[in-house]
């Protein structure tokens, strides 16, 4: 798997991971594939739900990695 972009949201609180995870989708290539870092808690399941309401794919299913949260988003 080929990461076109990596976004680093680590501290940042929700609902700024949504936020920005939709800013950047939105300046992406269609089929280039984002990589999230967070560590919020409710980023876990507020990101995944945000980004396919707004029509982009999860390639994996979220997963955490201690405190850290990692998505990988196509868009």
């Amino acid at each position: 798997m080929s990461i076109d972009y990596t976004l680093d949201l680590r501290g940042e609180s929700c609902p700024y991971p949504v936020i920005y995870t939709l800013e950047t989708l939105q300046g992406m290539k269609k089929g280039e594939l984002l990589q999230v870092i967070a560590d919020c808690p409710a980023a876990f399941r507020n990101v995944p739900e945000e980004v396919v309401k707004h029509g982009y794919t999860l390639e994996k299913e979220p997963m955490k990695n201690g405190k850290e949260l990692l998505f990988f988003i196509r868009a």
